[in-house]
């Protein structure tokens, strides 16, 4: 796709890897194999200490701990949509331990976020003593070579933060900005515009899109963090299954088209959930009388107050298909997901199917009050309608 830069993001996903078709198959093969024959042509093998990056073949692969053509398929879609080199990883977790292992950072500022990530940081502080401030700390506490981990949208509540506010704050004092932007695939959200240093994914949500695969993405825009990237990951050993690439690519094939479905639905949901709660004097046993009886709060990155137009900019194609609703008692969150049709109550996020998590259940800092939910691609009056009979029955209307 070099001779066409500018093309869709459709486009992208569908012809970023065309330069690696070696096989009349219209549908990407998938290779099992961990093991590739080396060359019948002497003058073809060169020793790996002679190797240099120009001699890299895309095609041509040795094992699979190294590069294989599945895997290597869903890098080459996923650097052309992330607009950086990307490096694929068994989970999301294993990215970030692989991005704090090349930064190795003395001090980490984060938010509440998704507890694994805080996890992974409990790891590296009990092995290098990592420190961890808070996400809103005093630049004076950052130092170089420190690091700022925003997660935007945000997990659970789907609300966002201001991208270029903090990489102006890391930038100022010699530190780097990751951006955990699984909440907001490409077509939704380029953290690179706004300042971010490395960009992170948890790709087992939407570049997986089905629920039936587990990875994490890093991207990149220097070459040496590319590089060195894909060496320590050699040794941490955290690839990607052949299988899980070759859905990946499957998968990335429809992600534009997905994500703007789920986003669509979950506006139209977010919008009508906030009215019919906010609403004035709502007439007795109607819509409003019942979601107002039972819930208590709506957090969704269309919602939120902010200062200023950094939100319309940094997400300028709609805000991401999650968002959490708290309700009024922890009672009515515990019953709420077994009384719903087409809300499946089940943790992750980013399928096709919607889901809805009484959060608690995966994540112990959260209200117990709150439930998360993952959009997907029924039709949207559907859900409301299926809301709409649960929140009557919780009411008792």
């Amino acid at each position: 796709m070099s001779h066409t830069p500018n093309v869709g993001t459709s486009t992208r996903s569908l012809h970023a890897d065309d330069v690696l078709n070696v096989v009349s198959d219209v549908a990407p093969p998938m290779h099992l194999s961990t093991t590739f024959r080396y060359s019948d042509d002497p003058s073809a093998l060169i020793p790996a200490a002679d190797l240099n990056s120009s001699d890299i073949d895309p095609t041509n692969h040795i094992y699979s701990r190294a590069s294989c053509p599945n895997p290597t398929r869903f890098e080459t879609i996923l650097s052309a949509l992330l607009n950086g080199k990307a490096i694929s990883y068994s989970s999301g977790l294993s990215a970030l331990h692989a991005a704090l292992t090349l930064l190795n950072p003395r001090r980490i500022s984060v938010g509440e976020g998704y507890h694994g990530c805080h996890g992974v940081i409990a790891l590296f502080t009990r092995l290098t003593g990592l420190q961890k401030l808070d996400l809103d700390c005093s630049p004076d506490q950052l130092e170089k070579g420190d690091l700022i981990l925003l997660e935007t949208p945000l997990n659970p509540k789907g609300t966002a933060f201001d991208i270029a506010a903090y990489a102006e704050k890391a930038h100022s004092r010699g530190a780097y900005l990751i951006v955990d932007s699984t909440f907001a695939p490409p077509g939704l959200q380029d953290p690179f515009l706004f300042g971010a240093d490395l960009v992170m994914h948890s790709g087992s949500k939407y570049f997986g899109g089905h629920s039936d695969l587990l990875c994490g993405v890093l991207a990149t825009q220097r070459d040496d963090w590319a590089s060195q990237l894909f060496q320590d990951r050699v040794f941490l050993g955290s690839v990607m299954g052949n299988m899980e690439s070759w859905l990946g690519v499957r998968s990335l094939r429809t992600l534009e088209v997905r994500v703007q479905r789920q986003c669509q639905n979950t506006a139209r949901l977010v919008a009508w959930l906030h009215a019919a709660l906010h609403a004035p004097t709502p007439a007795p046993a109607s819509d409003e009388d019942a979601v107002q009886a039972v819930l208590q709060e709506v957090f969704h990155a269309s919602v939120q107050e902010t200062e200023g137009d950094w939100l319309a900019k940094q997400m300028p194609n709609g805000f991401g298909p999650v968002f959490s609703i708290t309700m009024k008692e922890e009672r009515l969150a515990r019953e709420l997901p077994g009384r719903l049709s087409f809300f499946q109550h089940a943790t992750s996020l980013g399928g096709v199917e919607t889901l809805i998590e009484w959060r608690t259940l995966s994540d112990k800092s959260v209200d117990r009050r709150l439930l998360r939910v993952s959009v997907g691609l029924e039709n949207w009056e559907d859900l409301r309608d299926d809301l709409v009979r649960a929140f009557r029955g919780l009411a008792g209307l």
